[in-house]
C-alpha cells in the first residue's frame, strides 16, 4: 500500500508505517502526478480534495486530519467510491484553550474584567460548546447562536443573531459553507458590523472567508470594533497586511495546533483507514504524547488579582503573543515570500500542550474551580 501524507501531519509516518509505504510532502505540493499510483491519501486543511486532483489516480481511501471538510469534495469521493474521514473534535479542545489565552491576553491589554463582559458564542459545535464552558467558568455571560442546532433542538437556549451580536466579546466558530439557508460566507460583512455592538472584539478561530476582509477592516477603522483576534484569513497563505497591523492578535492558522489536537487527529483517521482496508489496528495514542514540558505549577509563584493571575498561568502554559510576534513578522517581509513565510510558520510550528497536561497547586479553592474550568488539574 503506497500511503501520501501531509508532513505537517505528526508522526503520520511512525503511526501508518505498518500499512505500507508512507511518502510525506508539503500540503500545497500534493499532485495529481504524485497520487497516480497511490492507495491513500492524508491530508490538512490547505490540500483542495477533488475530481482534479484525483481523477485517474488509484486513490481508495482520503482522510482530513482536521475537524473542517470544506476542503474536501465528498460528493466527488462517493461517486468515485473514495472511502473518506475526517477528525471531528480532534482540536477541539486546542481551540478553545486558544480563545481563552487571546480572551485574557486582550482583557489584560484593555483594563476589561471578562466576569463584567458578555461573549456571543456563533457555532456551538465541538468546538463553540467547548468554549461556552470556559467562558462560563471565567464568569462570563453566555449567548449562544446556532441556527441548525435550534431547528434540531427547539432549544430556548439558542438566540438569534442580533443577540449574539449585542455581546462583548463575538467568537466564530462555524463551518465555512458558502450556500443554503444556513450560509457563512462572508457572515460578518458590512451589515453584520453594523448591527454589532459598539466597541465590541471579534475573535475569529473557524475559517477565514467566513469574514469578509473590507468589512472588518472599515470596523476597525470606525472604531466600530474595539479590538479583534484573528487566527484565519481570507484569503491566506496570502494575508491582507492593513488587516494584520490593525488587529490586537493575529496568529497564522494555528489555533487548533496542540500537539494533543495533533495526535488525536492522527488517531482518528489511522483507525479509520484500517477499518476501510480491514486491518486491525496496532497503533494506540500513548505511543506518541510524550510528557509535558511543563507539569506542575505553583499557583503562590504569582501576583495580581484573580483574572491577572489566570492569565499568567495560561501565558506559562501557551504564550499567544509568541505567535503574535512571529505572524507580525510577515510585515516586513516581501510580498511574494510572505506565503511561504506563513506556511513555515504553520510547518514548523512548535510543540504546544493542551492545559490539561499541567497541575496547578496551592491554589484557592474558587480559584481553582476556575483552573479546572478552563482545562487545568490542580492539586492541594
Amino acid at each position: 500500500m503506497k500511503i501520501i501524507a501531509d508532513i505537517n501531519i505528526p508522526s503520520v509516518k511512525e503511526c501508518f508505517s505498518h500499512l505500507g509505504e508512507v511518502i510525506t510532502v508539503a500540503g500545497r505540493e500534493i499532485t495529481p502526478d504524485l497520487l497516480k499510483d497511490a492507495d491513500v491519501l492524508l491530508v490538512r486543511s490547505i490540500t483542495k480534495v477533488n475530481e482534479k486532483l484525483l481523477k485517474g489516480s488509484s486513490v481508495k481511501f482520503v482522510a482530513t486530519a482536521t475537524i473542517g471538510v470544506d476542503h474536501i469534495d465528498r460528493e466527488y469521493l462517493k461517486q468515485a467510491q473514495i472511502g473518506f474521514s475526517s477528525a471531528p473534535g480532534s482540536n477541539a479542545t486546542s481551540v478553545a484553550e486558544y480563545i481563552v489565552a487571546a480572551l485574557l491576553n486582550i482583557a489584560q491589554a484593555n483594563d476589561i474584567k471578562l466576569s463584567d463582559s458578555s461573549i456571543g458564542i456563533i457555532g456551538v459545535g465541538n468546538v463553540g460548546s467547548r468554549v461556552e464552558r470556559r467562558a462560563a467558568a471565567l464568569g462570563m455571560k453566555i449567548v449562544l447562536n446556532d441556527p441548525p442546532l435550534q431547528r434540531a433542538s427547539l432549544d430556548k437556549k439558542y438566540r438569534p443573531l442580533e443577540e449574539a451580536l449585542d455581546c462583548d466579546f463575538v467568537t466564530l466558530h462555524t463551518p465555512l459553507e458558502k450556500v443554503g439557508a444556513d450560509a457563512t460566507y462572508h457572515l460578518c460583512d458590512r451589515l453584520f458590523f453594523e448591527q454589532l455592538k459598539e466597541g465590541a472584539v471579534l475573535l475569529n478561530s473557524s475559517r477565514g472567508a467566513v469574514v469578509e476582509t473590507e468589512a472588518i477592516k472599515a470596523a476597525l477603522e470606525s472604531g466600530k470594533l474595539s479590538g479583534a483576534c484573528l487566527d484565519v484569513w481570507e484569503y491566506e497563505p496570502k494575508v491582507d497586511i492593513d488587516l494584520l497591523n490593525a488587529v490586537d492578535i493575529a496568529t497564522p492558522h494555528i489555533a487548533g495546533y496542540s500537539f494533543d489536537g495533533k495526535i488525536k487527529g492522527l488517531m482518528m483517521i489511522y483507525r479509520a483507514c484500517c477499518q476501510h482496508f480491514g486491518i486491525t489496528p496496532d497503533r494506540s495514542i500513548d505511543e506518541f504524547l510524550t510528557a509535558a514540558a511543563i507539569e506542575t505549577i505553583d499557583y503562590n509563584e504569582y501576583e495580581g488579582n484573580e483574572q491577572e493571575i489566570l492569565e499568567q498561568i495560561v501565558s506559562s502554559v501557551y504564550n499567544i503573543l509568541d505567535d503574535d510576534s512571529s505572524m507580525l513578522k510577515l510585515s516586513i517581509i516581501s510580498p511574494e515570500k510572505r506565503a511561504e513565510y506563513f506556511d513555515r510558520l504553520r510547518k514548523e510550528y512548535r510543540v504546544r500542550r493542551e492545559f490539561s497536561n499541567t497541575t496547578i497547586i496551592n491554589a484557592p479553592k474558587n480559584i481553582a474551580q476556575t483552573l479546572e474550568g478552563i482545562g487545568f488539574k490542580c492539586s492541594k
